[in-house]
């Protein structure tokens, strides 16, 4: 079992956990190629997915994880709930809590609220992103991801390309990715990049990197949570930091490509290297982030309640 009761960012797993998280994960990587994807591992166990922002991938994984492992789950949209009514989210986790859940999977705008409901519940939470905070679960199933084609972490490059002012994604993962002693070079103009990255490698465009990295990570460019524009046009930033052919082909014999998705086509990345087949289409491991992500939630789910 994992040595925190909750899953709220990175800072709180210790290498034993990850380690641990890692190796589970293989095991269930296996029940999803089976005919039959279904254990008993978890069945009893009631699984609340509190989902205050739109998800697709994060959401769907966690139910499907949860299903898997034989667990009861429950979906919850604030756009359908009694919160439109003006309910307070004190009072709909009393509610919830009410039902006799054994584990809230939470997704909120606000950083912090993770740990704060954490605080509030005698149950398991799981932080699924909070604000512009942390994703601890992405970061996990990207490094399973790395895992999975590298085999070792010491001393691989990594070049995360993007918008990072808003990004619990690269948080996350800059924090995972320092524990497991990979080498972090930050790609981004000054005016995507927060203060407190003030300590990591920065380069301002993406061919100081291009050829010299083994993964390279593209973040998404949030425009939903931008309440300014940030950058000249899209014109620019694809002249910079976007990825297309001409730099796909550049990078170096065995390297990958990953995106926490969804990708915004022709801004991060272009629609040829998206849609790219052959021997190039190995360094796109995109697909592959979401099969091991079930993977990785069914192991944390097992890990925190089996």
């Amino acid at each position: 079992m994992l040595s925190k009761k909750s899953l709220l960012d990175i800072e709180s797993l210790d290498l034993e956990d990850i380690k641990l998280i890692l190796s589970n994960t293989d095991s269930f990587l296996e029940i999803s190629k089976r005919e039959v994807k279904k254990v008993p591992t978890l069945r009893g166990k009631t699984v609340f997915n509190l989902f205050f922002e739109v998800s697709t991938r994060t959401k769907t994984s966690f139910e499907i994880a949860a299903k898997r492992l034989s667990a009861d789950i429950i979906n919850f949209s604030a756009a359908n709930s009694s919160i439109k009514k003006g309910e307070s989210v004190v009072d709909t986790l009393k509610t919830i809590l009410s039902m006799k859940v054994d584990l809230i999977v939470i997704r909120h705008s606000d950083s912090g609220t993770a740990r704060m409901i954490d605080g509030f519940v005698n149950v398991p939470v799981i932080n699924a992103g909070d604000g512009k905070h942390q994703h601890p679960t992405q970061a996990l199933l990207d490094l399973y991801t790395i895992k999975k084609r590298f085999g070792d972490f010491k001393g691989l490059k990594v070049a995360i390309v993007g918008d990072f002012i808003d990004s619990r994604v690269a948080r996350s993962d800059i924090s995972l990715f320092e524990k497991m002693g990979m080498d972090i070079t930050i790609v981004s103009p000054a005016m995507f990049l927060p203060e407190d990255f003030s300590e990591l490698k920065v380069r301002y465009q993406i061919d100081d990197v291009i050829e010299d990295c083994d993964i390279l990570y593209m973040l998404r460019m949030q425009f939903e949570r931008q309440d300014r524009k940030f950058y000249p046009s899209i014109m620019e930033y694809k002249r910079f930091l976007g990825l297309d052919m001409g730099r796909l082909k550049r990078m170096r014999p065995g390297s990958i490509v990953m995106h926490p998705g969804p990708v915004n086509r022709g801004v991060e990345i272009s629609d040829e290297v998206m849609d790219v087949g052959g021997k190039l289409a190995e360094r796109i491991v995109i697909e592959e982030q979401v099969t091991y992500g079930l993977a990785v939630r069914m192991a944390i789910l097992y890990l925190i309640l089996g």
